[in-house]
């Protein structure tokens, strides 16, 4: 699945190759040369992940990433740090600072999507096209289509990323506000209320097949995939 991944990065050589690189295995790419640039592009949309190089100029690398991990609006975004640096205390800096991945230069273009696809399986496991199943339910996004006991489910595009992100955030509550960034976005201005609908659509699709009991309503705070009552 096609993920949004900001590059910032200052040497046009490099960031023109990443950029390549990213669009060539089917992600959408955005650059940055700075990070003051990257905030201005962080204020119109948020990325799936962020490729940040350690030396910028102005606010270093580092320094980015301990700003972005401070702030509520962007401390989940995934960062895999580029450095040419790689001593082990360099390392450490890095993943103290709250950056998912490391990564050396010079490397592959398999290495990095590699360690892409890896921390985004971590942590946002929407963004891949892995299968999840529970309790007889399943859902291929390659495939683009959801089974109950094997027996094929019809839903809408918003219905199925709804199901998709609720399937690989399972047993986690998310209210209506966080649901509506996640899987609309959050440059999408729609009423929170839209959710409340769309469940109901998912939950009236998966009643074909008695699996309608998965998506759970926590009163209070918002909505929960889980097999437990």
């Amino acid at each position: 699945m096609a993920a949004n991944i900001l590059v910032v990065e200052d040497e046009p050589a490099i960031q023109e190759l990443l950029v390549f690189n990213l669009q060539q295995a089917g992600h959408h790419a955005i650059s940055a040369v700075s990070a003051e640039q990257a905030y201005t592009l962080l204020r119109d949309a948020l990325p799936d992940l962020i490729l940040l190089d350690w030396m910028l100029p102005g606010v270093s690398g580092i320094e980015f990433a301990r700003r972005l991990k401070a702030e509520s609006y962007t401390k989940t975004i995934p960062i895999i740090m580029l450095t040419a640096r790689g001593e082990e205390q360099d390392k450490i800096a890095g993943f103290e600072t709250g950056a998912d991945d490391y990564l050396t230069k010079p490397f592959s273009p398999r290495e990095l999507m590699a360690r892409i696809k890896a921390v985004l399986r971590r942590r946002a496991p929407q963004m891949t096209d892995d299968p999840v199943e529970t309790g007889g339910l399943r859902l291929d996004p390659s495939a683009h289509r959801v089974t109950g006991g094997g027996r094929p489910i019809e839903l809408g595009p918003t219905e199925f990323r709804l199901l998709h992100f609720l399937m690989t955030h399972a047993e986690r509550v998310h209210s209506r506000g966080q649901l509506l960034d996640k899987v609309w976005g959050s440059q999408v201005f729609v009423e929170d209320r839209t959710v409340d609908v769309h469940i109901r659509r998912l939950r009236r699709a998966l009643e074909e097949t008695g699996h309608e009991h998965l998506v759970q309503t926590v009163r209070g705070s918002g909505y929960r995939f889980s097999e437990n009552g």
